[in-house]
C-alpha cells in the first residue's frame, strides 16, 4: 500500500497524509480517512482539501475523491455545501479522552527565589515594538543572524548597560543569548577548551548552574558566603581558572560583595589571568537607594558581565544578554557557533526597539514599585507575627532569607508549608554540598564540615511569584508555617 502526502501548494488544500492502495484507490482512500477522524488526527470542523487538489495530489480520477467525499458524508463522517466545501463532522465523537484530573483542593502558592510574577509583563508597549521592530527591519534582518545578536538589540544594550549599570562595553563585546544558563555554557565550554579545569563559585546559588559548569567539563568548589559576600581571599588557595559569582545582591543569601572584597578579586584576577562571571540578575531592583554598580566596570578585560530581561519584563522572553572581554569574544563566538540555537531575530529586535523607545526602563520602575511594596510587607508581617525571626539581605531582588532561631529545624517548617499549598525552600536547598566545600585544591570536604554546620536555621522567602491577589494569602501561610516552629525552638 502506497503513501502519500498531500501537497499544500494547490489553492485551498490542506496537507494530508494518507494511504492508498493502487488497486483499491477508492476504499483505502475512505478508510484512510475514517481512520484519521477516530484516531483524531482529523479534528471535528477540520476543512479537507477540495476534491480537485487532492486527486491531483494523490494521483487519482478526480471522481474517486468526490466518491470518497459522499460516502463518508451519508455515513455521517463528512459534512459538505456547495459552494462552502469539505469538513469533518463535528458530531463525529474521536478516541474517547482521558477523564480530566481532580481539580486540586487548593491553589498552591509560590514562594521560591527568583520567581518574578508574569502578570506585570508589559503587554501593551511589547506588542506596539513587535510591530514597529517588524515594519523597520530590512530583510536580512530576517534572515541567519551574526551569532553575536543581531546589531541593533547589541547597541542598543551596550548604551543601555553603560548608562543603567555602569558597564563599559560596546555593541561588538555584547552577546545575547537565550538566558543566563545559555550564556554560562558558552563561556564555561570556551574556557576548558583554552585549558581552565576548576571554577569557584559561591557557597550558596543556583545548583542548575553548577551543573552547567560540570557538564561543560570543569571541576567546581565552593567559598563560603558571610556578612561580605564571598570570601574571595580563599580563592589564592583554590587554585581555579575562573569564578561565578552574583556581586550586587548575592543568590539567595541578599548580601553584596563588600567594596574591599570587590577590589580583592579584581586584583586577583589582573594577577591570575582569570576568568570572573558577574550574573547580575536582579541589579537593577534595589529599593533602598541607588543600586550597586557592575563589578565589570573595575575589570572589563576579565570579568564577563551577564544581564537578562526575566526578572524586569518576564522569563517568557528567553533573552539574556553578556558583556564580554575582547580575549574571550572569540572562543564564546565559536562555542556558539558550534552549538548552534541563536535566540530568535525577531524577539531580539523587539527588543532593541523596546529598549530604544526607554520601554525597558519603565518596566524596571514599575517592577521596582511593585516589588518593593511586597518586601516592605514581608518585614511588616515577620516584624508583627514572627518573634524571634528577622529578615536578612538587602531591601532588593525577588527574594529574601528568613532567619529561625537557634535550634529551629527548617526542614520542618517546609513541610508544614507544603501541607498548606505553600512552595518554599530551606536556606540549605541552595548550598553547595559538602564533598564540594573545601576549595583546597587537594581534596574536597576535608574541614568536615557543611553549610549547614556553620549558620543559623532559615527559609529563602521568594515574594515575586505570587499574584498581586495572592500575595496576603501567601503570607498568612508562611506565618502558619514558621510560626509554631520558632516557638518549639524558643521553648515558648
Amino acid at each position: 500500500m502506497g503513501e502519500t502526502q498531500a501537497n499544500p501548494s494547490h489553492a485551498g488544500a490542506l496537507d494530508l497524509h494518507v494511504a492508498l492502495s493502487p488497486t483499491r484507490p477508492a476504499r483505502s482512500l475512505q478508510d484512510a480517512l475514517r481512520d484519521a477522524v477516530l484516531d483524531g488526527r482529523l479534528a471535528p470542523g477540520t476543512r479537507l482539501p477540495a476534491g480537485r487538489a487532492l486527486a491531483a495530489d494523490l494521483g487519482v480520477a478526480r471522481g474517486t475523491v468526490a466518491d470518497a467525499y459522499a460516502q463518508l458524508a451519508a455515513e455521517g463522517w463528512l459534512e459538505s455545501r456547495v459552494g462552502a466545501g469539505t469538513w469533518v463532522a463535528h458530531r463525529v465523537v474521536g478516541p474517547t479522552a482521558a477523564p480530566a484530573p481532580a481539580a486540586p483542593r487548593r491553589l498552591p502558592l509560590d514562594l521560591r527565589a527568583g520567581i518574578p510574577d508574569p502578570t506585570g509583563f508589559p503587554r501593551g508597549p511589547w506588542l506596539a515594538a513587535a510591530r514597529r521592530a517588524l515594519a523597520d527591519a530590512p530583510d536580512a534582518g530576517l534572515g541567519y543572524l551574526d551569532p553575536r545578536g543581531v546589531l541593533p538589540l547589541r547597541a542598543a544594550l551596550a548604551a543601555y548597560l553603560g548608562r543603567a549599570r555602569g558597564v563599559r562595553t560596546d555593541a561588538d563585546r555584547t552577546v545575547v543569548t537565550h538566558g543566563f544558563a545559555d550564556l554560562l555554557a558558552l563561556v564555561a565550554r570556551a574556557l576548558a577548551a583554552r585549558g581552565a579545569r576548576r571554577v569557584a563559585v559561591e557557597q550558596y546559588g543556583h545548583g542548575a548552574h553548577r551543573a552547567v559548569l560540570r557538564a561543560a567539563g570543569l571541576d567546581v568548589v565552593a567559598l563560603p558566603v558571610d556578612d561580605g559576600g564571598a570570601d574571595v581571599a580563599a580563592l589564592d588557595v583554590a587554585r581555579v581558572d575562573a569564578v561565578l559569582l552574583t556581586p550586587a545582591h548575592q543568590f539567595p543569601t541578599g548580601v553584596p560583595l563588600s567594596p574591599a572584597r570587590r577590589g580583592a578579586l579584581v586584583a586577583w584576577a589582573a594577577r591570575t589571568g582569570a576568568t570572573v562571571v558577574e550574573d547580575d540578575y536582579d541589579g537593577e531592583l534595589r529599593y533602598d537607594r541607588r543600586a550597586v554598580g557592575a563589578l565589570q566596570a573595575l575589570a572589563p578585560d576579565h570579568v564577563v558581565y551577564a544581564g537578562t530581561a526575566s526578572k524586569a519584563l518576564a522569563p517568557g522572553v528567553g533573552l539574556a544578554w553578556g558583556a564580554v572581554p575582547a580575549g574571550l569574544l572569540d572562543d564564546v563566538v565559536a562555542q556558539r557557533r558550534v552549538l548552534g540555537g541563536s535566540p530568535d531575530g525577531v524577539g531580539q529586535l523587539t527588543l532593541a526597539r523596546f529598549l530604544a523607545d526607554h520601554e525597558y526602563d519603565r518596566a524596571v520602575r514599575r517592577a521596582r514599585a511593585r516589588y518593593r511594596t511586597r518586601r516592605e510587607r514581608l518585614a511588616a508581617v515577620v516584624a508583627e507575627h514572627l518573634p524571634g525571626c528577622r529578615l536578612r539581605g538587602l531591601p532588593a531582588g525577588l527574594q529574601a532569607v528568613l532567619e529561625l532561631p537557634a535550634g529551629a529545624d527548617e526542614d520542618a517548617v517546609v513541610a508544614r508549608a507544603a501541607r498548606d499549598g505553600l512552595d518554599l525552600l530551606p536556606l540549605g536547598a541552595y548550598a553547595v554540598d559538602a564533598s564540594m566545600a573545601d576549595p583546597s585544591p587537594r581534596g574536597s570536604g576535608s574541614t568536615g564540615r557543611t553549610a549547614r554546620d556553620a549558620r543559623a536555621p532559615a527559609v529563602v522567602v521568594g515574594y515575586g511569584a505570587p499574584r498581586d491577589h495572592q500575595v496576603e494569602r501567601a503570607f498568612d501561610a508562611l506565618v502558619r508555617a514558621v510560626r509554631p516552629v520558632a516557638a518549639r525552638a524558643r521553648g515558648t
